[in-house]
């Protein structure tokens, strides 16, 4: 611990520079680098919490209550200024207390004489205490981090929630559009795919194709077999039809042992040709007891402005005359 007397900055007695400096809380410092003495008056000391001029009157004091990792920061922007590279010498950082702790600091400074050399002489500083503020801002910055932290969490729950909602939803629809036997498309699917369909199709100028399918003779076997054998034969059917369909067709159950066909793209001679594959497939299909599993089948193309009823309603008469011509047998 050094006692040097102070010096008096010129323009001040010592007694008006006393009162000045105990007039100012926070810390002033006056540094002469001609002769390395630092003055420090008695609200630095009391900022840190040491006894006043109780510390070594140099720079190395000041070095010394630096945090370590504040101070590579600190050394480059003091040596910017005073080197003048930099116009101002303002910079905040931690300095250690008599406890061990460490507080918040606003240093700033200015040359007020240098030496003919262009060096510093001396220079007029102050340290003002801003800890309360970087705590705070510490504080608000933690509580958004947790914040956003908590809300990413939510987000990440409520992301799954609409996973397994949208999940749900997609298994419930699936099942609101299929057959509970066969599981290929049921009634509803069938309409609002022909409806689709035939809307694209008169937009784009495109062929559409329908083929209404039903099993020729099917009630002997439920009557002579019993239902359970009857829908086996249904289920065989069902995979028989699936096999020739492409990837855009739809496969759909009408009504008990109706079906219908949905070919887009499809024009009426390879609707024509499609259903002749269907009659040769079935064919191939095991009886159900001693009752052969034949079809019958209409097929038509959509008309231009055609709507799905009107469509489906020609298909549905193309059947009927398939079957008036002996079954097993295919109409247009």
């Amino acid at each position: 611990m050094s006692h040097e007397p102070r010096p008096v900055p010129a323009g001040f007695s010592e007694q008006q520079l006393q009162l000045l400096f105990e007039l100012i809380s926070d810390g002033i410092w006056d540094w002469n680098a001609n002769s390395g003495y630092v003055y420090r008056n008695p609200g630095w000391y009391a900022m840190l919490g040491y006894a006043s001029h109780s510390l070594a009157n140099s720079v190395l004091t000041w070095e010394s209550v630096i945090h370590p990792e504040d101070y590579p920061r600190v050394m480059a922007h003091f040596e910017a200024y005073i080197n003048q590279r930099n116009e101002r010498y303002r910079v905040e950082y931690r300095c250690r207390c008599a406890d061990g702790s460490y507080l918040w600091v606003e240093d700033s400074g200015h040359v007020i004489a240098r030496n003919d050399d262009g060096s510093v002489a001396r220079m007029l500083g102050a340290h003002r205490n801003i800890d309360a503020g970087k705590r705070l801002v510490a504080q608000l910055e933690q509580k958004t981090q947790s914040l956003e932290t908590l809300v990413a969490e939510r987000t990440r729950e409520l992301s799954w929630v609409n996973q397994q909602l949208q999940r749900q939803l997609d298994e419930n629809r699936e099942l609101a559009e299929r057959d509970t036997l066969t599981r290929i498309a049921n009634r509803y699917r069938l309409e609002k795919t022909l409806r689709e369909e035939c809307e694209r199709a008169q937009r784009f100028r495109q062929p559409l194709a329908v083929i209404a399918m039903d099993l020729d003779d099917f009630k002997p076997i439920n009557d002579r077999y019993g239902h359970t054998r009857g829908d086996a034969a249904l289920l065989r059917v069902v995979d028989t039809l699936r096999a020739s369909l492409r990837e855009q067709d739809l496969l759909a159950r009408w009504g008990g042992d109706e079906f219908v066909m949905v070919l887009p793209h499809t024009a009426l001679g390879e609707a024509l040709e499609v259903a002749g594959r269907l009659r040769h497939l079935m064919a191939q299909v095991a009886p159900e007891g001693d009752c052969r599993l034949t079809m019958s089948y209409g097929v038509v193309q959509r008309q231009d402005a055609e709507d799905a009823q009107a469509l489906l309603a020609r298909a549905d008469k193309a059947l009927y005359r398939a079957k008036d011509c002996g079954k097993n047998a295919i109409s247009e």
